[in-house]
């Protein structure tokens, strides 16, 4: 593990968004929408945390705009869960917390 991993179960620190996590995050739109119960005009994958727990846990933070296209300090925060690669990899969205702001940290919740 490097310097900048957890230990195994605990989450990482919160770091700017990764290439890899942006785009497991636009994968996970739709879900992350159909979970909020709004869909997003904007959807920007800003910083996450980690935690490796049989396969890797994603805790994003997202701004997003709603469809309407209001300009609002509204963040989405969501779990996805990615499983170990002899596992098939899968991505699933084990929870969402919305409405939150851009200044609201990034604190790991109860799955749903």
């Amino acid at each position: 593990m490097t310097s900048e991993t957890a230990t195994l179960g605990g989450w990482s620190t919160v770091k700017p968004v990764t290439k890899e996590v942006k785009e497991i995050c636009l994968k996970e739109k739709t879900e992350i929408e159909k979970k909020a119960a709004i869909n997003f005009k904007d959807y920007i994958p800003l910083l996450y945390k980690s935690q490796t727990v049989n396969g890797t846990n994603y805790l994003v933070k997202l701004d997003v705009c709603q469809e309407n296209g209001t300009l609002e300090d509204k963040c989405v925060h969501a779990i996805i869960h990615q499983a170990l690669p002899c596992n098939g990899g899968k991505l699933t969205v084990t929870g969402v917390q919305y409405p939150k702001t851009i200044s609201d940290p990034l604190v790991p919740f109860k799955n749903f």
